[in-house]
């Protein structure tokens, strides 16, 4: 019995996407109390408030310049790909904003291939084919149940900007783990990020009045933190085809959230979409035999 080289890797993405979707959960009060851009940047600033002190423990080194290029693209993209997610998931239902934002993945296996010269083998793209009916099926009785607000065109126009940028970022994700520590990553997606959004504040931050807000943002940025290293950990180890499809557990985690949060009930849609969505991350881990592989 030989061992499955992309299992743990797999099991790290899974928990990672894990965090964020409980990230989103908490910056969406946030952003509903005292707005998307505020809510993203006082995040920033204590995701690196955080991380710094680890990074400097553990092993506080300038990046090369190569390496440095990388961070700063990441950050900027993170910047503008997090405003426009905050953005549109206060202006859009949930179920719509989740399903529209599952495009990424899609996307991603693509420009991995662009960007990172990887093969795109078959099997990874079923997987994300399974992935994204095994989305549908979940939303397909939520879409429309909703009444979307005034300005939900708006909110469209933002999440689809974000699910571009969510998919250029999941390429750097693996460029920049290929060459950072998990901490370096996060230090300096939050910095950069964070340091993009600081040309705002004069004009858009508002300082939350409420402690709940504030425990908000503090969990988010732990919650981040996590996510980032968790998910660094395993795109270094793991090719962007393997793992891209494993982003639509993220709806999975969602639906868990739901539950455990607000009570909502897990549909026979849900389990069904579930399956296939399980089904689709097995065959994107699926080896070659050992006897066909080269050493």
């Amino acid at each position: 019995m030989t061992r499955n080289p992309a299992l743990l890797p797999l099991l790290a993405t899974i928990i990672g996407i894990g965090f964020f979707s409980a990230m989103d959960a908490v910056m969406k009060s946030a952003a509903l109390a005292i707005g998307a851009y505020s809510a993203y940047f006082l995040r920033c600033a204590i995701g690196v408030s955080f991380a710094m002190p680890i990074w400097a423990l553990t092993n506080l080194r300038w990046p090369a310049r190569e390496v440095l290029r990388i961070h700063i693209i990441r950050g900027v993209v993170a910047a503008f790909m997090g405003l426009s997610f905050f953005y549109a998931i206060v202006r859009l239902p949930l179920a719509e904003a989740i399903a529209l934002s599952f495009i990424a993945p899609l996307i991603a296996l693509y420009l991995a291939a662009i960007l990172l010269g990887e093969t795109i083998e078959r099997k990874a793209i079923i997987a994300a084919i399974l992935g994204l009916l095994g989305v549908i099926i979940i939303v397909g009785g939520k879409i429309g149940l909703e009444r979307m607000t005034e300005d939900a065109a708006l909110g469209l126009a933002a999440l689809f900007l974000s699910a571009v940028l969510y998919a250029w970022n999941l390429i750097l994700q693996r460029q920049q783990a290929l060459v950072a520590s998990p901490i370096e990553v996060s230090v300096f997606q939050n910095g950069i990020a964070g340091s993009v959004l600081l040309i705002g504040t004069p004009f858009l931050l508002v300082i939350p009045q409420d402690q709940s807000v504030w425990i908000d943002l503090i969990v988010g940025a732990v919650l981040t933190i996590l996510a980032v290293l968790f998910l660094s950990w395993a795109y270094a180890r793991a090719e962007a085809q393997v793992l891209v499809p494993v982003e639509y557990t993220g709806f999975l985690w969602a639906a868990l959230f739901g539950w455990l949060m607000f009570d909502e009930r897990v549909t026979i849609a849900t389990a069904a979409g579930a399956v296939l969505i399980v089904i689709g991350c097995w065959i994107a881990t699926r080896q070659t035999p050992p006897e066909q592989t080269a050493v």
